[in-house]
């Protein structure tokens, strides 16, 4: 459960280390993202599963607690407890608390969900990365099944596995959809925090469209925040709605101080975003992500007056990948550097006012729109520069492994 407070020596400046590590800096209004943050659409499998329906008929009116045993109840059977053995080295990606991992090896404890009769889990990449050899315990059994590692996406922090399990063994959670999630709204965790299996939480969906930085060093957005208590080895596990249906993979945590445990705030990668790479992930073992190769700053009214631009809102354009879509179609960055309010910002860039012809008045919403495209796919970007606007046409490419291969 990696910790979402990154070392001091990651950022040099908020520009840089968006487009450089892939992280999220929010400062003085902007957003600054990692160069393409964008995901693929995939297939969707449809899961048949009989636990929304047992928890809506299983209510007896006693009020949340019930709720949350009856889901306890139905859904506890369909989550895995999952230990990898792996035998390190290189690996970079974050371990529980925000560092990488040592050298070394060792074994890593996380949670997944069942989504099939067929044997597949769902879990997060970071819990099986690296990993020689995977076990994995279903509900409350103590039987721990060889599982292999059919298809993983560092970038949405997914892995899918193949359990040599028994079908009478396997049962599968239902599928909810993140877009009908609502702040507010009760939610439920199942996993193992600590290694303590079939554990449950509850609380409720805290925020929506959060962003969090993946494995991968690109971020993942659409992230749902949650107050139900999140532990290092709950990693992987299934946020559930009350009608008994997954809607987040449990992924992340913020901790506060020198504390390495939960305090309030988890983070979950939404079901959507699963369900579109699950087929994809078991077909062939990865999925492709369109790649725009920008880093920009969301600008707001104050900024626009500030900083003397002619539009109010948009996307101010920081950097450019070179050779990138971007690049190729004729998008320009800034090359005059400004200090506004104690930042460092890039001025004199092409500003993005539309995609598609839509109007956007933030990083946030180019973001929405490149998540839903695929590599090959084009974009009209309207941008204003010097006062003039232009329509550019990019074709987007495929987004590398890492941030660091586009410099």
């Amino acid at each position: 459960m990696p910790n979402q407070n990154p070392p001091s020596s990651s950022f040099r400046n908020p520009f840089v280390a968006a487009l450089l590590g892939g992280a999220i800096v929010a400062a003085l209004g902007w957003i600054a993202i990692a160069a393409g943050l964008i995901q693929a659409e995939g297939g969707t499998t449809t899961i048949a599963s009989p636990v929304a329906a047992q928890v809506a008929d299983g209510g007896s009116g006693d009020g949340d607690s019930n709720l949350v045993n009856q889901i306890y109840k139905t859904a506890g059977n369909g989550v895995a407890f999952i230990e990898a053995e792996g035998s390190g080295g290189s690996s970079q990606s974050p371990s529980p608390f925000g560092q990488p991992q040592p050298e070394g090896g060792g074994t890593a404890t996380g949670s997944g969900f069942v989504i099939d009769t067929e044997g597949h889990v769902v879990t997060n990449y970071h819990v099986v990365e690296g990993a020689d050899q995977v076990r994995v315990k279903l509900g409350d059994s103590d039987t721990a099944h060889d599982a292999t590692v059919v298809g993983s996406d560092p970038a949405n922090d997914v892995a899918v596995l193949d359990v040599e399990a028994p079908a009478a063994q396997l049962h599968p959670l239902s599928l909810g959809s993140t877009s009908e999630v609502e702040v507010g709204d009760p939610v439920v965790a199942i996993g193992n925090p600590f290694g303590l299996d079939r554990t449950v939480t509850s609380g409720i969906v805290s925020a929506l469209q959060r962003q969090i930085a993946g494995p991968s060093g690109y971020s993942i957005s659409n992230v749902i925040q949650t107050d139900a208590a999140i532990n290092p080895g709950n990693s992987g596990g299934p946020l559930i709605n009350a009608a008994g249906e997954v809607i987040g993979i449990n992924s992340q945590i913020q901790t506060g101080g020198t504390s390495r445990g939960n305090v309030g705030i988890g983070f979950a990668v939404p079901i959507d975003t699963v369900r579109d790479e699950i087929d994809e992930l078991i077909a062939t073992g990865e999925v492709s992500h369109a790649f725009l190769g920008i880093s920009g700053g969301t600008i707001t009214a104050r900024m626009a007056e500030d900083l003397n631009l002619s539009v109010s809102a948009g996307v101010l354009v920081q950097e450019v990948v070179a050779g990138g879509p971007a690049d190729k179609a004729g998008v320009k960055a800034g090359g005059t550097s400004a200090t506004v309010e104690g930042e460092e910002v890039s001025l004199g860039g092409d500003i993005i006012v539309k995609v598609d012809g839509k109007q956007v008045t933030g990083m946030d919403e180019v973001i929405e729109i490149v998540n839903g495209a695929e590599p090959g796919d084009k974009l009209e970007l309207t941008v204003v520069r010097d006062e003039d606007r232009k329509t550019l046409t990019v074709t987007l490419g495929e987004r590398p492994d890492s941030p660091q291969e586009t410099e």
